[in-house]
């Protein structure tokens, strides 16, 4: 997906700041090719949602991965019918890119040796977060500097990116927030221990009394 949009924009000569429906002939066609298989892709992914099911791992189907799933699918079914292409490549050949990084990073950690390496997870969080960002940017030049593209749909993704921006941001916070260290948790307090009715420290004391009374 990554590598046919960039193509398939650049020899259309999309404008980056914004991108009508019609100016760029096949350019626009094959921009929608592309981005139906880009929606293809979003029913593929519910296969994560199963097999969390199957393995049982309900800890793991959260709000956000529901909220993410469900509508990035049903957002797109209405893309690819009314705004195919212009202003709508610029997401997805960014998240095609986070894709890319996020499938790589999931491949390495099935390899026990590689699992050492991977400490970059929290940054991949952190490039979805920029994505969103940038997608938000991205979309409301074009509500500044309208070039026909239509505004109502700016809008609406203006809104649905922030909403995951919240979202995941949430999820940041609670996932990758600094543990306490070590100085900072206090110890519990000693445990009592009791012998023949008396505690540990009367037989210490006594023994240091025995002790003396010998030495005398």
């Amino acid at each position: 997906f990554l590598f046919q949009l960039i193509l398939a924009t650049w020899e259309g000569g999309y404008n980056l700041q914004c991108q009508n429906l019609h100016n760029a002939g096949d350019a626009d066609i094959r921009v929608a090719k592309v981005l139906w298989w880009y929606y293809f892709s979003k029913a593929i992914e519910f296969m994560d949602t199963i097999f969390f099911v199957l393995r049982k791992k309900s800890s793991q189907i959260t709000f956000l991965h529901v909220y993410h799933h469900a509508t990035m699918f049903n957002i797109w079914w209405c893309v690819l019918n009314w705004i195919p292409c212009g202003q709508s490549f610029f997401g997805p050949t960014l998240n095609s890119f986070i894709h890319v990084l996020m499938y790589s990073y999931y491949g390495l950690s099935v390899i026990p040796s590689m699992r050492k390496y991977l400490w970059w997870k929290k940054y991949l969080t952190q490039a979805q977060l920029i994505q969103f960002l940038l997608t938000i940017a991205h979309t409301l030049s074009a509500a500044v500097k309208p070039c026909g593209f239509p505004f109502g749909c700016l809008m609406f993704q203006s809104s649905y990116m922030a909403t995951l921006v919240i979202l995941f941001i949430n999820f940041y916070v609670k996932t990758y927030r600094k543990a306490p260290s070590r100085t900072a948790i206090k110890e519990s307090p000693a445990t009592t221990e009791i012998k023949n009715g008396f505690h540990k420290d009367y037989f210490t004391a006594a023994n240091g009394f025995l002790n003396n009374k010998k030495a005398q």
